[in-house]
């Protein structure tokens, strides 16, 4: 079982570094929500590190720089309001219901800084919707227009919206998992097997 963790290592390598390079200043304050592995949040240069799961996983995974919470991600209010320069989150609103996905993204403004960012990583089910529900767990459909549209709905600005930012899945795409190879691929125009979008929003 370690050699997926270690390619999600990689990739993720480069993708922390692609997002710290121009969203995520190395002094802030950063909540991942959902973080299961913490791939991210263990890789990204960051002031404090907040990682939230309602799985035990994260406490094993996460590194001690970490501070791990064990709840839902639709009631924040333990945390600290308008703490946060940073929310993030991976692949996370698709397995909620709309009003679930509403309640986070809610407490994600009430905990983030006035300007602090919401980035968002997840499939686009423009590109993806062939294996959209392959994942049994996937219960809602985003593509990068209604998430962006969804995201103003409950108060922020958006920043970028990337459509087409990585393969739905690293597994069977044949797309290498060598930090410097994503690097290129997040860099190209042309981006073979993209499924998973980026939106970023401004408090």
């Amino acid at each position: 079982c370690h050699k997926p963790l270690e390619d999600r290592d990689r990739v993720w390598k480069a993708v922390t570094r692609y997002l710290q390079g121009r969203y995520i200043p190395r002094d802030a304050a950063v909540l991942e929500l959902g973080a299961g592995y913490c791939p991210f949040i263990n890789q990204v240069h960051a002031r404090h590190k907040y990682a939230l799961d309602r799985n035990q996983i994260i406490t094993q995974y996460a590194a001690s720089t970490v501070r791990t919470f064990v709840q839902s991600c639709t009631d924040l209010s333990n945390l600290p309001a308008g703490y946060f320069d940073i929310v993030f989150a991976s692949n996370l609103l698709e397995h909620l219901t709309l009003s679930e996905a509403g309640a986070t993204l809610d407490q994600a403004r009430n905990v983030l800084k006035p300007d602090g960012r919401i980035i968002l990583l997840q499939p686009n089910f423009t590109y993806a919707y062939r294996q959209y529900f392959d994942d049994v767990t996937h219960v809602q459909i985003f593509t990068h227009v209604s998430l962006a549209d969804f995201l103003k709905l409950h108060g922020f600005s958006i920043q970028e919206v990337m459509a087409k930012f990585l393969p739905f899945s690293m597994r069977g795409t044949r797309i290498p998992t060598f930090p410097w190879l994503v690097t290129l691929y997040l860099h190209s125009p042309i981006k073979p097997f993209a499924g998973q979008m980026l939106v970023v929003g401004r408090r």
